[in-house]
């Protein structure tokens, strides 16, 4: 399969994708359900399109295309409620989240299309470990090569969204220490981390020729990179986020990114170099391993500064980019988030289960925050 031509989009243009958990109502542990969902959300009339994941266990849903917080939000409340709804009849229920607690990844079922058999045949028991669950947000982008530019330009904001979105603190009923261990089941794969440092799409096309020619790619989709172009939508994908625990927050996040995407584009504060790339595995773990409170490296004056601090200066630059793209909202939810040691999902989860000591039961607070229903300690 040949690179797709790069279509053109409108810029800074917003879609956002979640993979949820389905989970039993009578033991709270992941179960197969997929298929009985999307039979049920067929029947809807929705914006937004739900299909299945890699695993009967999980179900992502997208928007349309965005042009703002306000309208993705409505977007993803919509499909949410929907889906929900359809859970219901079935005697189950679906929350957020980047792992699940608890589950046995042995017992995963690969959802039967030809793309995951062929996944599942080349990396094996790493297939079934892929059940852990991300947020992916599009950036819309008029050509490739500002779309090359911006994803250079966006990396050093990648320990951001990891923090933000930080929801996977326990993997196989332990936990890990980690604030988003799920990122550590992705970086397994052979084609993860960080795109080639080239800025023009002929460049690009040069580097997946050669990458096509091994026989090691097929499509952009054997590239699991944190961020990729999707040339097809004329977008570039992040995919760092775990799934955040509530539809508003996951809005939020997008919303930030968006923002960050327009102030980089138009003020142009600095032109991306290879060298950028220096601290970006070190910047990367600081935010798994301890989200917010992660210190990370300016590569170029070797400066350290919290992921707290440099978020809530971030949020100050685009102020005036929010305005434009009625992000306001979102970005008030994220200083708040910030204002608070306990604001993380990750923070969140480990309350409960240190109120509760039963992770059953966290995933049940799981479920009632993603319904939209309080669930206080």
């Amino acid at each position: 399969m040949s690179l797709p031509p790069f279509a053109r989009s409108e810029a800074f243009t917003l879609g956002v994708e979640l993979e949820l958990q389905i989970v039993s109502r009578h033991d709270y542990d992941l179960t197969p359900g997929s298929d009985d969902l999307l039979r049920l959300i067929g029947r809807h009339k929705l914006a937004a399109d739900v299909k299945p994941e890699i695993t009967s266990s999980m179900i992502e849903l997208s928007t349309g295309v965005c042009h703002s917080h306000p309208q993705a939000l409505a977007q993803l409340r919509e499909v949410r409620d929907a889906l929900v709804d359809c859970a219901q009849q079935q005697n189950l229920r679906l929350c957020g989240g980047g792992t699940h607690p608890f589950q046995d990844w042995s017992r995963r079922r690969i959802y039967d299309t030809p793309r995951y058999r062929q996944v599942s045949e080349l990396y094996g028991y790493l297939s079934k470990q892929f059940t852990v669950f991300g947020q992916h947000v599009h950036i819309g982008c008029p050509d490739a090569d500002q779309a090359l530019w911006l994803l250079h330009a966006l990396q050093r904001y990648i320990p951001h969204a990891i923090a933000l979105s930080a929801s996977s603190p326990y993997v196989q009923g332990s936990d890990t220490g980690f604030q988003s261990a799920r990122l550590n089941s992705v970086f397994a794969f052979p084609l993860s981390g960080r795109a080639p440092y080239v800025l023009t799409w002929e460049e690009f096309k040069t580097f997946f020729g050669k990458m096509h020619h091994t026989g090691v790619v097929e499509s952009m989709k054997d590239f699991y990179w944190d961020i990729r172009p999707k040339p097809e939508y004329g977008t570039i994908e992040v995919r760092v986020m775990d799934t955040p625990l509530t539809i508003e927050k996951a809005a939020a996040i997008a919303a930030y990114l968006q923002c960050v995407a327009r102030r980089l584009v138009l003020e142009k504060p600095f032109q991306p170099q290879e060298d950028d790339y220096l601290a970006y595995t070190y910047n990367r773990f600081q935010a798994c391993r301890f989200g917010l409170e992660g210190e990370v490296v300016d590569a170029r004056s070797a400066e350290r500064q919290s992921l707290r601090a440099q978020i809530a200066q971030t949020l100050k630059e685009v102020e005036s980019h929010a305005i434009e793209l009625q992000a306001e909202p979102a970005l008030l939810l994220l200083r708040d988030m910030l204002g608070r040691d306990d604001g993380s999902d990750a923070a969140w989860l480990r309350a409960v289960q240190a109120h509760e000591q039963y992770l059953p039961e966290v995933v049940r607070r799981q479920c009632l925050r993603f319904e939209g229903r309080a669930a206080t300690l």
